[in-house]
């Protein structure tokens, strides 16, 4: 297991390494220095050629100026989390990289096999969840999803093991919104509770650095929705159980040029007022990663001219939509999915272009509005 997490120091030193980037490194949590563009390890198929993708996709991306690495325990069966251990393995190991330079993200919440479907997935889930008193039936959520403190230990351990980590820099409850699909809101708050105390137990033991909550439609959609997540309950949440120096410090949700609600949408409840999501964020002092900044490929082509006028000096349409991302007022991070070493490249090429600056950025986005 390698030892240690990352620090201010070494993110800096990280950072002071790659000038050519600018505006790319952003203060987060606590004073990480931390680049504006993460690696994503979602998409690909359970195979080798995909892991061999993956493994050339990250060392570029951590060798090139990118350090934040984005992954779950359940991505490819896992092969996500051991692709990722096995590049950070081999860099650190051979100097290339300091463990202190990387922030490293992971999620627990989904069951996951191991490695690839067994032919027998039902007996799989028997023997391995259910028999061996892991997950009970009235823990299970639309046959998938589990966030009591047994699972979550379980799969923490299980991440740990395929990062060979001693500590994860951010650990998160991954689409925690999925619960509230068969359960009442109250024991969904009362099941929050539980995961948010038994992870602010695994800071304690130095096992991860902070939380937050990896979502997908909580945080963007009204109020009015079932599966809607109000920013106020969690962290209240999170400070009745640890006071102000809770580690409820990050949120992830989905961000990109189709998909605008964290920026255009007034949903959340601010001491004062309604506001949206990324406002909120930055009052509650909340990191925030977007996810689907390419929303999966389809916004790397085919944009209108606008966006180009609005973005100039990129040459490709995937590097405007990153820019899109990393240009919005409250984004610390946009994650892009990336499994090839070419299409780190051309991301990174675009961050030599600092982010835009609010007049150009505020051509392409509506006003907030209630909901």
């Amino acid at each position: 297991m390698l030892r240690n997490r990352a620090t201010a120091e070494g993110t800096a030193a990280y950072a002071r390494r790659h000038p050519g980037l600018p505006g790319n490194f952003r203060p987060m949590l606590g004073g990480l220095n931390v680049s504006s563009i993460g690696i994503g390890t979602y998409l690909g198929d359970p195979d080798d050629e995909t892991d061999a993708a993956y493994v050339e996709a990250i060392e570029a991306a951590l060798l090139g100026g990118i350090n934040l690495i984005d992954t779950a325990v359940n991505y490819r069966f896992q092969r996500g989390e051991r692709a990722v251990g096995k590049v950070l393995a081999e860099l650190i190991g051979s100097g290339a990289l300091r463990r202190e330079e990387v922030v490293v993200a992971t999620k627990g919440g989904y069951l996951t096999f191991d490695g690839a479907m067994p032919p027998n997935p039902r007996a799989w889930f028997e023997e391995h969840f259910v028999r061996s008193g892991l997950v009970g039936p009235q823990d299970l959520v639309e046959g998938a999803h589990c966030i009591t403190p047994r699972y979550l230990g379980a799969m923490l351990e299980m991440s740990r093991s395929n990062l060979g980590l001693d500590t994860i820099d951010i650990y998160y409850l991954h689409n925690p919104e999925t619960q509230l699909a068969t359960v009442a809101r109250a024991e969904f708050l009362d099941r929050i509770r539980r995961a948010f105390e038994f992870l602010e137990r695994q800071v304690d033991e130095g096992k991860i650095g902070v939380y937050g909550t990896a979502t997908w439609n909580g945080y963007r959609v009204a109020a009015s929705e079932r599966q809607y997540l109000q920013m106020e309950e969690l962290v209240k949440i999170a400070h009745e159980i640890a006071g102000r120096d809770h580690h409820f410090r990050v949120v992830q949700l989905p961000f990109n040029l189709a998909m605008p609600e964290a920026l255009t949408l007034a949903n959340q409840q601010l001491p004062d007022r309604r506001g949206t999501t990324l406002r909120a964020a930055v009052g509650f002092g909340l990191a925030v990663c977007a996810s689907a900044s390419l929303l999966q490929g389809r916004l790397a082509r085919g944009l209108p001219p606008i966006v180009a006028e609005a973005f100039e000096g990129l040459s490709t349409d995937a590097q405007r939509a990153v820019q899109f991302v990393r240009s919005a007022p409250g984004i610390n991070v946009a994650l892009v999915g990336m499994k090839s070493a070419a299409h780190v490249k051309e991301i990174l090429a675009g961050a030599h272009c600092p982010p835009a600056s609010i007049e150009a950025f505020s051509r392409l986005f509506t006003p907030s509005r209630s909901a």
